[in-house]
């Protein structure tokens, strides 16, 4: 049965999804007039969290599925009540799969938020088929500052310290999960996390469109929430399967 697309999360309950407040700033972009623009070796897959509750992974497989990401965490409190079915079920199903931090960078530093992350579904292991974990910063959801009242500076160093504390706990370089306009806006176009960090892109149109500040291309396109957070990897299932086994 397909998951229908969830309802934005009320203010204050900390379960935000990927892509929720790109869709809401930037536009959701849902009903595409086109078919997405994909590379001829492309992986598809899908991204999901509490507000799918209890996901069927069996049809979104035969879909032609075959990674996703799961939300773990928000901020240092929130936890995904349905992480493990679908952390989990995905694996079980055959699927790559990886899990995903919401930032919330006014409300903690960017090692605390690591940490809880790691903590609590975020790691990773050399399976062969668990993809680094993510961190997802996008529009601020408790409305205010978009940028969570933080300077260019400050928030270069919020990411860098979440990314080197990631790094120091698994090993890995987390993905970064994020929109264009944001993210030029919100660093001033400075910090350069091209060489280290895989971009994950939020973009819900027929093509990618520019990439954010110094990366020069996209590991993954999240390109559609409709009738679920849809996204495709900019490579094969070799480049795929080199990802995960980092």
């Amino acid at each position: 049965m397909l998951c229908p697309a969830p309802a934005y999360a009320s203010e204050g309950s900390e379960d935000h999804y990927a892509g929720s407040q790109i869709a809401k700033h930037e536009g959701a972009g849902e009903m595409l007039m086109t078919s997405p623009e994909l590379s001829a070796g492309h992986v598809e897959g899908i991204d999901v969290s509490s507000h799918q509750g209890a996901v069927d992974w069996g049809h979104w497989w035969r879909s032609g599925k075959r990674f996703a990401y799961i939300k773990a965490t928000e901020g240092t409190n929130y936890k995904n009540p349905n992480f493990t079915q679908q952390y989990n079920g995905s694996y079980n199903a055959g699927m790559t799969r990886g899990s995903y931090h919401f930032a919330l960078p006014n409300r903690s530093d960017g090692a605390t938020q690591a940490r809880f992350f790691v903590a609590n579904g975020g790691g990773w292991s050399r399976d062969g088929r668990t993809l680094p974990g993510t961190l997802d910063i996008e529009y601020n959801p408790y409305g205010g500052d978009t940028c969570y009242g933080l300077s260019h500076a400050a928030m270069v160093n919020w990411i860098k310290s979440f990314s080197d504390t990631y790094h120091a706990l698994t090993k890995r370089w987390p993905v970064i999960y994020t929109s264009t306009q944001w993210w030029d806006r919100c660093t001033g176009r400075t910090g350069d996390f091209s060489s280290t960090n895989p971009l994950w892109l939020a973009r819900y149109a027929a093509a990618v469109g520019p990439m954010p500040f110094k990366w020069p291309v996209h590991t993954i396109w999240q390109y559609t929430s409709s009738p679920i957070d849809q996204n495709v990897f900019n490579g094969g299932p070799d480049r795929l399967a080199a990802l995960a086994t980092g």
